[in-house]
């Protein structure tokens, strides 16, 4: 019996004149998923994409796991494919169905007839094909409202298909269809969600991390390391920029007022984000920041922090909680290594007093007291890069 993999498009299928654009981007994706389980057929009609093994050595387990990660799957579900008889169909889904079936209790059928010159209505299909699973399965009594196994017969242009699992997918838009944008991702739970966020809007995300050693770890760069490369499931391939900052934040801690510290690291990383940013192509800044969670993200701080911006910064969490956020976090499979106890710069020198509602000027005036520019230079010069990639 041939199965195959049906994957089903989400906002794809409502982009008119572009939707070829947007197909060629998921399906491309996907198959960069699937690059190390084997080889596989693709092909697409009526918003759906066929995805079948080309041969014994292909995962099919492992591509179901993938797939359903990538952003513009709107759902997938594995599939037998049947002729387009009555008959076929009715000894293929018995013969499909009989390691679930045996043990439900309840079901139902469903049909979806495309191809409408198919001599049975979907009214029928449901009826006649329930009557013979019923027959077959004398376990069974239908339900209609909550059943436990819901068969789906979709009678398409070639073929019929049956299956009995409906898997959701990530849904947005395809990475990589909306541009590009540079992550500022620390150790911590909130930016690896921003990165994820942004991606599911079709942005293909590079990263970018600040050290400081001696008061960072080696430990702590693993860790981001370990982020970057879990999101990868979802972002697709992530270069991850590493850039020295403990001669930078020196120089604040020397030279600057102590309230001033957080406001003005941020805005120097900033700067040097943007300027990675520039030459790699990215066209925006992603930040995990959430108004009034720390002292760095009030109304005024943020204020300060973008007046040094000259690209548009995203803020996907602005508005959310810690508990939605930590839920996500725990969805994408990120919070446990976030709350791994390696702490990252943004708490070397942390200020006893920060300043919760700095005024522009004072800020300018104390990042003034002091040329940052070549140690801005040296730190961008001194960045290391390194790709994570989704194949593994």
């Amino acid at each position: 019996m041939k199965e195959l993999i049906l994957v089903k498009y989400g906002e794809i299928a409502l982009k008119g004149l572009n939707k070829n654009t947007f197909e060629d981007i998921m399906v491309k994706n996907i198959k960069r998923r699937l690059k190390k389980l084997g080889r596989f057929n693709f092909s697409r009609a009526q918003s759906t994409l066929y995805i079948e093994p080309a041969d014994e050595t292909a995962d099919i387990n492992g591509a179901v796991e993938k797939i359903k990660k990538v952003f513009g799957v709107a759902a997938l579900c594995r599939a037998c494919t049947c002729e387009k008889n009555f008959e076929d169909i009715c000894a293929k889904s018995i013969e499909y169905l009989e390691d679930v079936l045996p043990y439900a209790k309840t079901f139902k059928v469903t049909a979806k007839r495309a191809d409408k010159a198919f001599p049975m209505k979907s009214p029928e299909i449901c009826m006649e094909l329930g009557g013979v699973l019923l027959e077959k399965f004398p376990n069974l009594q239908v339900d209609v409202k909550n059943p436990e196994i819901t068969v789906t017969v979709e009678i398409r242009d070639t073929n019929a298909f049956v299956h009995a699992e409906n898997i959701k997918g990530a849904g947005g838009l395809p990475v990589g269809s909306s541009g590009s944008a540079m992550l500022l991702l620390s150790g911590g739970i909130d930016s690896p969600v921003a990165g994820y966020m942004m991606a599911k809007r079709g942005i293909h995300i590079s990263a970018i991390h600040y050290v400081s050693p001696p008061y960072t770890s080696e430990r702590a760069r693993l860790k981001v390391e370990t982020l970057c490369e879990k999101i990868t499931d979802y972002c697709g391939n992530i270069s991850f920029f590493c850039v020295p900052f403990t001669e930078l934040q020196e120089a604040i801690k020397e030279h600057c007022p102590e309230e001033f510290f957080t406001i003005i690291m941020r805005r120097l990383m900033m700067e040097i984000a943007q300027r990675i940013s520039e030459r790699e192509g990215c066209l925006a800044l992603i930040t995990g920041e959430s108004v009034g969670q720390v002292a760095s993200q009030t109304m005024a701080a943020i204020a300060c922090t973008d007046a040094v911006c000259r690209i548009p910064v995203f803020r996907p969490l602005i508005g959310m909680d810690k508990t939605e956020i930590i839920e996500i976090s725990r969805k994408i499979d990120t919070f446990e290594t976030s709350t791994l106890p390696y702490e990252d710069c943004c708490t070397v020198f942390t200020p006893r007093h920060p300043k919760v509602r700095p005024q522009l000027a004072d800020v300018e005036k104390a990042q003034n007291s002091f040329d940052f520019e070549p140690l801005i230079c040296k730190a961008v010069e001194n960045t290391e890069l390194k790709v994570f990639r989704c194949d593994g």
